[in-house]
């Protein structure tokens, strides 16, 4: 009996439940991963600090792949190292499942802004990732120059932790010079607390704060995903997310601008130097730029984090800033019968905070509890967009029946050519092999840190 093949391109948290779940139904597949290791933004975008929840995490997945009917390739980026059409149409696949994620940095509306990109700007996801991985003895990505007094745009929890790391490092910079020795993993719990124990006041450190530019009102951040049907609903809703923030400026030292938008920069020779600022008035869903109110603040650096959005990928259509996908029939890509799309390809929702949700509600307890227990909010998360996944792959198997496996020559035929991809990029076929020779040296290993 001819048996199904199925491609998944992306490997991480919707790419292996989708494999897993395949494989309860014992059905095979190809998983492709853009990276050595797929792990994608647990890995890359969750900030280092959250060690223990990355390691878990990424267990969970290496448990997944790791199943003999899950077949993995590295290195491969659709669209880049190979081709949709190709897959489509010359591959043998019975269906596409797309969980790329979304890795591109919705872009600041202000022309030619990203001509200064490493001249003073620097967008949040190659931010994050450097502030990963830079401790590494063989990192050879790009090398970010961080300064005080940083604006960054934004309004997200994740625009909030690009603060924190901006303030942990200015701080432990500006600590290393009194000859104080602190690391970030100390400095993520509280910089108050490690200033308190040092009897250093903050502004003894000469450090300029950070400034967050948010477009609205501070209770307007999307940081809290509960109900706001009620004004009782919304008046809680606010008040949680004033909390946040309050909370979050009392251990970081950070300062938050509401209000405010982006509507120019300021150059100086080649270097972006600033920005130009025009004040809004928010009321609800309204949003209304002051004329008349615009002014400069300078700068020597600029971090935005206002969103990421999947990459384009040619061959598949493209609504907005997501896929074209009919979400009545599982987020088919529009067009083609068996290209499905999974996880952040669908929402459009880069950082991991905001992009669980796919697919239904986050009660509104997860974000109370960022509050105090962060990671256990991110966990929950997590497993949100599993199970979600898992739903999915439920309504998928249904809609694989009517579809033609390929035959057993093909079938074949195409795991050789799987086979030619693995040993290019040097993989051998042994996952946790693999994962153990690529797996990144970590700081808090280096540190003797125990989690």
């Amino acid at each position: 009996m001819a048996q199904h093949l199925i491609a998944i391109f992306g490997g991480a948290v919707s790419g292996a439940e989708a494999a897993w779940q395949l494989a309860q139904a014992n059905i095979t597949s190809v998983v492709f991963d853009q990276n050595a290791l797929p792990y994608g933004k647990i890995e890359d975008g969750l900030p280092k600090w959250h060690a223990k929840l990355r390691d878990k995490e990424e267990e969970a997945i290496n448990e997944k792949l790791s199943h003999p009917l899950v077949h993995f390739v590295p290195k491969i980026k659709l669209g880049e190292d190979i081709h949709f059409e190709e897959v489509l149409n010359n591959w043998g696949f019975t269906a596409i499942l797309l969980a790329t994620g979304a890795w591109m940095d919705r872009p600041i509306a202000v022309p030619d802004i990203d001509n200064y990109i490493g001249k003073g700007l620097y967008y949040q996801n190659p931010f994050m990732y450097w502030f990963n991985h830079y401790h590494e003895s063989g990192f050879e990505g790009e090398t970010m120059h961080i300064t005080d007094g940083a604006l960054v745009i934004g309004g997200g929890l994740a625009s909030i932790d690009v603060c924190k790391a901006l303030m942990i490092l200015t701080v432990q910079k500006a600590l290393a010079e009194r000859g104080i020795d602190e690391d970030i993993f100390s400095l993520e719990r509280s910089i108050a607390k490690v200033l308190e124990n040092h009897g250093i006041a903050f502004e003894e450190l000469g450090v300029k704060p950070c400034t967050l530019v948010y477009r609205r009102r501070i209770k307007d951040m999307p940081l809290y995903p509960g109900p706001t049907d009620t004004p009782e609903e919304l008046e809680k809703a606010e008040r949680v997310r004033e909390k946040i923030v309050e909370n979050a400026q009392s251990k970081y030292f950070f300062e938050v601008l509401p209000n405010h938008v982006v509507v120019d920069k300021v150059v100086e020779g080649d270097r972006l130097k600033g920005l130009v600022l025009r004040k809004t008035k928010s009321e609800g869903k309204s949003l209304t730029e002051i004329p008349g109110s615009d002014y400069q603040m300078h700068t020597d650096l600029v971090v935005s984090s206002i969103g990421s959005v999947p990459e384009e990928i040619p061959g598949i259509p493209w609504k907005g800033s997501v896929y074209n996908v009919n979400e009545c029939e599982c987020c088919r890509i529009q067009g083609y019968d068996n290209v499905f799309a999974l996880g952040n390809a669908v929402t459009g929702r880069g950082n991991i905070k905001e992009s669980m949700a796919h697919g239904r509600s986050i009660t509104q307890t997860l974000s109370e509890n960022y509050l105090f227990d962060p990671e256990t909010n991110l966990k929950d998360q997590l497993r949100e967009k599993e199970a979600t996944v898992g739903g999915n792959i439920d309504v998928l198997l249904e809609r694989f029946h009517p579809l033609e496996p390929p035959r057993e020559t093909s079938r074949l035929a195409t795991l050789k050519k799987v086979e030619a991809l693995q040993k290019l990029a040097g993989y051998n076929g042994n996952f946790m092999e693999w994962v153990e020779q690529n797996r990144p040296v970590r700081l808090e290993e280096m540190l003797g840190k125990i989690h």
